[in-house]
């Protein structure tokens, strides 16, 4: 049985891992049809987008990046210099391939304002680590639990629109879209806990959250 819940400074002494295999950049529309064929050929596919962070309030960015791992290889594309191809969005709707992620409504949402699609065959991280007991939602605390290994979040609030893409945030985005795929593909080797002992681990932790909020607002009066 995995733990329910993992510090941050748990997860800071445990050793960092990152996606180590190929990381290709799609950031031209000619190489689009080569990099969909290559993923049309897996069963299974991680994703994740990244979205230039904005520091003022009432600003909000486009998506600028989306990853498609399996467990091999990554392609990144750069949205903000291709758009978000027909052919990308056929891909994420074909319901032949899985795909999986980490809250993925809000990645499917973003990609949604480039061009309408309707997504199939997907499942969120999220919603299946809890049938196993695990009710972190961050990804890091979830690959923590289940792999004992950190993946490091440096480069998350990096310009993802800059001119070129740095080597450490290529590796970033990359390992986030595995990362998610890597968890799936463990859970299901895993067994699931009965539904009663979930709602008991939900609500013993909601109950835990109330009592430390309580003793904080006391130790403030």
């Amino acid at each position: 049985m995995f733990k329910s819940k993992i510090t941050k400074e748990e997860v800071n002494q445990m050793p960092v891992v990152a996606f180590d295999g190929k990381i290709m950049l799609v950031d031209k529309p000619e190489q689009v049809a080569d990099a969909v064929e290559r993923l049309r050929q897996s069963e299974f596919l991680g994703v994740d987008t990244e979205t230039r962070p904005s520091f003022t309030r009432g600003i909000r960015y486009k998506i600028s990046l989306l990853q498609l791992s399996n467990l091999e290889e990554c392609f990144l594309f750069r949205l903000n210099h291709i758009g978000f191809p027909a052919e990308v969005a056929q891909l994420l709707a074909d319901e032949k391939i899985m795909k999986v992620g980490l809250a993925l409504r809000d990645d499917f949402a973003g990609l949604n304002r480039l061009t309408k699609f309707k997504p199939a065959n997907f499942v969120d991280i999220q919603s299946v680590a809890k049938e196993y007991g695990i009710l972190e939602l961050g990804l890091q605390k979830v690959f923590a639990i289940i792999f004992g290994r950190k993946i490091s979040k440096a480069q998350q609030l990096t310009n993802w629109e800059s001119p070129e893409l740095t080597e450490q945030q290529q590796r970033y985005g990359a390992t986030d879209a595995w990362a998610s795929l890597l968890i799936y593909m463990q859970l299901l080797r895993e067994k699931k806990l009965p539904k009663k002992q979930v709602e008991k681990l939900i609500a013993d932790a909601n109950a835990e959250q109330i009592a430390m909020q309580q003793a904080k607002s006391e130790g403030k009066k």
